[in-house]
């Protein structure tokens, strides 16, 4: 893979090699993956509590059961990268230069209140990245940060992964905490669409061992199903498989509500509202129309709708592929109305909601918070789109900074441009800002942006736990301590926040202890566990802890009492789907663009392991590369009215044509350049990454 040269050395960070040495005490160490929410078990060979020499999965690990895919056992090359950063930086004269801590959180902290004492808390930006997503202390203390700032923008992963899921539960269920999962050990059909398991386990599922749970289902004799313009890994499982239109996908399940409306089966288990105003909404949606929208046959529909009448309670379980979209809500949304609508939501076979370990809903059911809105205000360039859950869409940061809004950035363990929309934007936005603060290990195309880069911790420095307990498997609680001592000068991420936040005077919650030290890192996680299914000390002693869950369980039938059912036609969803059909029945007859549809790798992980080896290549079908002129392996400039890229050709026949599948993630080919600004979903602020107009060309 071809790499940029910068002040700072290639900034595709590559693996250092860790020979074992002579006198080396090589120990095995048991720890748990933190790439991402299945969290496998894994075993480390680490020598001297410093150098990570292999790593395996955990054949004794009570969940994933000795599985791990290549992701995990890269934790070890994860941790010894080239162009690492040990000691904080700060810019002088135009440099990043190493100083001390003291020096460089002393200038935050001054710089800091400046931009506070001249243009308010509202003038300071924050992403809470995924690097410090996982950081269940350093967490913590962002969101302390962010408090006491007030309400300043605030940016997530939300946008620019999917915001739908999180919408349509406080939406159709007043509380973003309803979160339903398939039950693997009973269900009879599951229909994935838009997520690819076999590679991705599922969006924010925890699917460990994802062929075995598959294989499964068909032996009992249930069935797989699979929306998708990709022939994926997860398809090859599938008795039925529909190669939709990308974006468009809604169209097929929309008829489907219609079909279970008027003939079954109908069967809600929870109170349910507005059910004759979804009729309505539904009542003139024909197949052939749904068919046409969706660029499916009919006879593909009609398929689907006989095996959900074959076996009444369906699973549907939906990822970025179709929430990245255009028409993700409406996917979401109609997704929910079926398994709602047959009786599918908290029944055995069907879907179960997770309780929660850190914060059991089911033992707080009566005082769980009941929204009257979804959807919270949007920011100040684009009021017009709204946020969810306080989140500002990530597509607007870089005009909250050109129009003189944003003057302050702190990025927590974010990948700015390989994550963001529209990477020429931010290229020319970011220079404007008077401070830009970044948690960081390793170079990458920040840095040469960046006023201060503050070396935390990673995830095999430090104590951890698995935060985001209701994104697990089951209902379950993790936790391993470090596996190797910290490099150089790094230093926990929860003290770094509040040592400028001191300096900038800013309050503190009480309980923050001054000093950095083991014992403190362990204060502050345990803080976390006040109302947990389990003590801090019980957690430490076991690693991992299981608790039962019941099928149906009854404090998800007393919230929804309490709530008084599904609303089965959120206002603004209706109005969502009212544009959408008006636009689709004004565009039948006529031919679909070309788009791009985002893809994962199963070597890699959204930006980051390049160093595993997955090329940025393009699946397209033989008759769409004819079209253009394009040879299998042969090098393709996509391109449309944001930029251009270019991508590595893989002829596919089993890909949709008319349609070119991109990984996402790539520094060289980065799908950003195609995004927008602009283009966003205006009910989340979700950025457009599936369905994107493009051309394509022989480079």
């Amino acid at each position: 893979m071809a790499t940029r040269s910068s002040e700072f050395g290639s900034i595709e960070a590559q693996p250092v090699p860790i020979p074992l040495e002579e006198g080396d005490r090589v120990e095995l160490k048991r720890t748990y993956c933190k790439v991402c929410m299945t969290s496998c078990g894994l075993v480390a060979e680490v020598a001297n509590d410093e150098k990570i020499l292999k790593v395996k999965a955990d054949t004794r690990h009570p969940i994933t059961q000795g599985y791990s895919c290549p992701k995990g056992r890269a934790t070890g090359q994860l941790h010894h990268l080239d162009n690492a950063i040990t000691n904080p930086l700060m810019r002088k004269n135009g440099k990043l230069v190493e100083v001390s801590w003291d020096e460089a959180l002393d200038d935050i902290g001054a710089r800091l209140r400046k931009v506070i004492d001249a243009h308010g808390p509202d003038s300071v930006g924050m992403y809470f990245g995924s690097g410090l997503g996982l950081d269940s202390a350093g967490y913590s203390m962002e969101e302390a940060f962010y408090a006491a700032l007030g309400t300043p923008p605030k940016f997530t992963p939300l946008t620019n992964d999917t915001t739908a899921k999180v919408m349509i539960a406080g939406a159709m269920a007043k509380f973003y905490g309803i979160n339903p999962k398939t039950d693997y050990d009973n269900c009879q059909m599951v229909l994935y669409v838009g997520t690819n398991p076999m590679v991705s386990h599922a969006h924010n599922t925890g699917m460990f061992k994802p062929g075995n749970w598959l294989k499964a289902i068909n032996k009992r004799g249930g069935e797989v199903w699979v929306i998708d313009p990709v022939r994926t890994e997860t398809a090859d499982f599938a008795k039925g498989h529909i190669a939709a239109y990308p974006g468009r996908d809604y169209a097929v399940l929309a008829w489907v509500v219609r079909e279970i409306l008027a003939d079954g089966p109908l069967d809600p288990r929870q109170p349910v509202k507005n059910l004759d105003r979804l009729r309505g909404l539904l009542a003139d949606y024909d197949r052939a129309k749904a068919a046409e929208i969706a660029g499916v046959p009919e006879e593909q529909l009609q398929d689907l709708l006989d095996a959900i009448r074959r076996r009444k309670i369906v699973a549907i379980e939906t990822g970025t592929g179709t929430g990245m979209s255009p028409g993700g809500n409406l996917t979401v949304w109609f997704a929910w109305l079926i398994m709602i609508l047959t009786g599918s939501m908290n029944v055995k076979g069907g879907l179960w909601i997770h309780p929660g370990a850190i914060f059991p809903f089911d033992q707080f059911v009566d005082h769980l918070p009941l929204l009257e809105s979804a959807f919270t205000p949007g920011s100040h360039v684009r009021p017009d789109v709204k946020g969810i859950l306080g989140d500002w869409p990530c597509a607007v940061l870089p005009q909250e900074i050109e129009q003189g809004y944003m003057h302050a950035l702190f990025n927590f363990g974010g990948h700015l441009f390989r994550s963001f929309p529209d990477t020429n934007a931010l290229h020319a936005a970011l220079p404007k800002l008077d401070l830009l603060v970044s948690t960081e290990i390793t170079h990458n195309e920040l840095s040469e942006y960046c006023t201060h880069i503050l070396p935390t911790k990673n995830t095999v420095e430090r104590n951890e736990f698995t935060r985001w307990d209701t994104l697990n498997w089951s209902v379950n609680l993790q936790y391993a301590p470090a596996l190797v001592k910290p490099q150089g000068e790094r230093r926990s991420a929860w003290w770094v926040i509040s040592q400028f936040m001191r300096r900038a005077d800013l309050p503190l919650p009480n309980h923050v202890p001054t000093e950095h030290s083991d014992e403190n890192d362990e204060l502050m996680q345990s803080m976390l566990l006040t109302h947990a299914r389990c003590s801090w000390e019980e957690l430490k002693e076991k690693r991992v802890v299981e608790f039962p869950r019941e099928l149906p369980a009854p404090w998800v039938d007393r919230f929804f009492e309490r709530n008084g059912g599904w609303e089965l036609v959120p206002d603004e969803l209706e109005a969502q789907w009212r544009q959408f059909r008006t636009e689709d029945e004004a565009q039948l007859g006529k031919p679909k663009p070309l788009v791009y549809t985002s893809r994962r790798q199963r070597r890699k992980f959204n930006g980051q392991m390049g160093f595993l080896g997955e090329i940025a290549d393009c699946l397209i079908h033989p008759d769409t590369a004819a079209e253009h002129g394009i040879a299998d392996g042969q090098q393709v400039r996509v391109s449309n009215k944001s930029g251009e890229i270019t991508v590595t050709a893989k002829l596919d026949p089993t890909m949709r044509p008319g349609v070119c599948s991109i990984p996402h993630g790539h520094r060289d080919a980065n799908v950003n350049n195609l995004t927008s600004t602009h283009d966003m979903d205006p009910l989340g602020g979700m950025a457009l990454y599936s369905a994107v107009p493009i051309e394509i060309e022989p480079a």
